[in-house]
């Protein structure tokens, strides 16, 4: 959980919170959803890799999906500065220029470009009560 800005050098380093690589020895980043960047444990990982891997290959949407999601994985690990080094296709993919957004999401980390964060925030902060209400069907009050 939580939300931190930190920026990303001319070589794709970027810091990563303590409280996340507290957590963690070494992370799996690959591309997400909306142009950010997912990050994984390798416990988590291996939970994503297991649910894909159900998925039928004569589907061209899975194949399309896995090969995206594969192609564009790669293990980091932490400097003694507690930076990892993101590749640049990743960079690229992701829109990283300089100030970033690292958020916890569950059994992720997200990296953000941080206009493309705020403007994701700023676009589906006047939606959130419609969306909690359409996944919880009117019971998000216990939230």
């Amino acid at each position: 959980m939580g939300e931190y800005r930190h920026n990303i050098d001319e070589k794709g380093r970027i810091v990563i919170p303590g409280k996340f690589r507290n957590e963690m020895s070494k992370i799996i980043v690959t591309r997400g959803l909306e142009k950010c960047l997912y990050l994984y444990t390798n416990e988590e990982w291996n939970k994503v890799v297991a649910k894909l891997n159900t998925l039928p290959f004569t589907k061209k949407d899975a194949r399309t999906f896995i090969r995206s999601f594969f192609a564009g994985a790669s293990v980091c690990e932490f400097d003694k500065m507690g930076r990892i080094n993101i590749t640049s296709p990743l960079v690229s993919y992701a829109g990283l220029t300089k100030e970033c957004v690292i958020i916890g999401v569950n059994d992720r980390i997200e990296i953000w470009d941080k206009d493309a964060y705020e403007n994701f925030m700023t676009e589906n902060s006047d939606k959130l009560e419609s969306i909690a209400e359409n996944l919880f069907e009117g019971n998000y009050e216990t939230l």
